[in-house]
């Protein structure tokens, strides 16, 4: 086996393990990076919907007070606002979503579904938890949610929610006795859920993870064909010379011309370290022609 050979054994056997090293570690933190791309996108969804909230209840509502009590408004509703906002949103972005799903709602297209009732009870067994992320199966693909508590904390909702009588009679005509009501305040009666695609944030990173691996293989070609040629320069050439060298003073040819040397490498060495034996055995002859009483050539 030549030298070149074992060597390209131990440069491939050592981009191999480097490759796989490489792709391991740069996969994890581009499909990282991907979900924290999606986790933000969820989060300034759900503090826009929170913002929508707050303009209603803090300047919206006050406006339609008398309104009210002659009809009932959705548009005073903070989750009805919210929702209207994301349904324009979802013109252009029909993948994304934002529910507020309640476990008892008035309006019964806010009922959680079972998977959002688990969320629900989630939160009710873990009173201090403020927000929950995770992962679930949607009609278009993998889709990334975050969900927060409904908490009744404003005195003000259970003029709605509380009992029948207690509800506005504009209220009542619109949904009836039935959904709404026996909220409790500090109660946990729902969630607040965004739910955002992962599948573009995922394959944008699939294609920079196979865009940064075949750049990595290049490099590495790069570098082989590189170390190649100084192998062969600096250390296959010469070797090459020195036996060619080598050969021929074996077969008694001492006359030949000394191996030219330059450098201070090891190489550079071995062949002055030739040099000389080739110089010493070539005295050494003569000496011993001489002392037998040939003549030296």
């Amino acid at each position: 086996m030549g030298l070149r050979l074992k060597f390209n054994l131990v440069l491939g056997l050592t981009t191999l393990v480097g490759l796989a090293t490489a792709a391991f570690f740069v996969h994890g933190l581009l499909q990282k990076n991907a979900r924290e791309e999606v986790l933000d996108a969820a989060r300034l969804m759900m503090e826009s919907a929170l913002a929508v909230r707050g303009y209603t209840v803090g300047e919206i509502k006050p406006l339609l007070a008398v309104q009210q009590r002659r009809q009932f408004l959705p548009q005073t509703v903070p989750a009805y606002a919210a929702s209207r906002y994301v349904t324009r949103l979802q013109q252009n972005h029909p993948e994304y979503s934002y529910r507020e799903a309640t476990l008892n709602p008035t309006n019964p297209a806010n009922r959680a579904t079972d998977w959002e009732a688990d969320i629900v009870a989630y939160f009710r067994s873990h009173s201090q938890a403020r927000e929950l992320v995770g992962e679930r199966d949607s009609a278009t693909g993998p889709a990334l949610f975050l969900s927060r508590p409904i908490k009744i904390t404003d005195e003000g909702c259970l003029d709605c929610h509380d009992t029948p009588a207690r509800a506005p009679e504009t209220l009542l005509a619109s949904y009836g006795e039935t959904n709404g009501f026996g909220w409790k305040l500090d109660s946990i009666v729902g969630t607040q859920v965004v739910s955002v695609p992962m599948s573009v944030p995922l394959e944008r990173a699939q294609t920079a993870f196979y865009s940064f691996m075949i750049a990595l293989v290049l490099v590495f070609l790069l570098v082989a064909v590189l170390m190649n040629v100084m192998l062969h320069v600096i250390i296959i050439r010469p070797v090459r010379a020195l036996s060619a060298k080598a050969d021929e003073v074996s077969t008694g040819a001492l006359d030949v011309p000394e191996l030219p040397v330059s450098g201070n490498d090891e190489i550079a060495s071995l062949a002055r370290s030739f040099n000389r034996m080739h110089r010493s055995l070539g005295s050494a002859v003569r000496m011993l022609d001489e002392s037998m009483g040939e003549p030296v050539p």
